[in-house]
């Protein structure tokens, strides 16, 4: 459930990324079915990708273990030899945390049919839409002398949805900021994984109180 919960928050994101981010702006429940069904393919399409790029990874490291073995039959020395199949198994290792993170591109299609996945992700986006001002002025109140506008829009939306999490669906925060921290990990920047892990402790603060 909670891997379900971590997704819905992922397409939540990518389909608030594709809607005006105006105050007034409504959208019908089928509108909103609209764009899940786009942020599904844009995050499949990413996972496609980071499978290409697995595979390339792989084949580097395979010519590299062969570039090896063939400079051991020349001259080269068998430290060398060892050194050079460590880089490759290092490489491999690498490529294989990549992978674990794309296992999930079976369940991504799959989910595209699970009810649960939908209706998460159209309450998520119905929440922030119908409650977008007073969720914008009370992040606000805890930016620490910015705005919430003045922050790129995928910042922004990564505070929506923790806010969303606290206050509307009853998430405990220190998940809810786990996730949040996780898809800014993913998302934003340095700078920015830096400014919202900060308003996420001062909305933690706030909660508690």
């Amino acid at each position: 459930m909670q891997n379900h919960r971590s997704l819905s928050r992922e397409l939540s994101l990518i389909s608030l990324g594709l809607i005006k981010d105006e105050g007034d702006f409504k959208l019908n429940k089928f509108q909103i079915e609209q764009i899940f069904d786009s942020a599904l393919d844009s995050l499949i399409n990413h996972c496609r990708d980071e499978l290409n790029n697995c595979e390339s990874d792989l084949e580097n490291a395979s010519q590299k273990i062969l570039d090896s073995e063939l400079q051991e039959g020349v001259a080269s020395s068998f430290s060398n030899v060892r050194e050079e199949l460590k880089q490759s198994l290092k490489k491999i290792e690498n490529v294989m945390n990549t992978l674990s993170i794309t296992l999930d591109f079976p369940r991504l299609i799959v989910s595209s049919g699970q009810i649960d996945i939908r209706e998460d992700v159209n309450q998520r986006i119905s929440i922030i839409l119908d409650n977008l001002t007073i969720i914008d002025s009370d992040i606000d109140q805890v930016m620490d002398g910015w705005r919430l506008k003045r922050l790129p829009r995928i910042d922004r939306d990564i505070l929506r949805l923790a806010y969303v999490d606290i206050n509307f669906l009853s998430t405990p925060v220190a998940v809810a900021c786990d996730e949040a921290v996780n898809l800014a990990n993913k998302y934003s920047d340095i700078q920015g994984r830096k400014f919202i892990n900060g308003v996420l402790r001062r909305l933690q603060t706030v909660k508690l109180k």
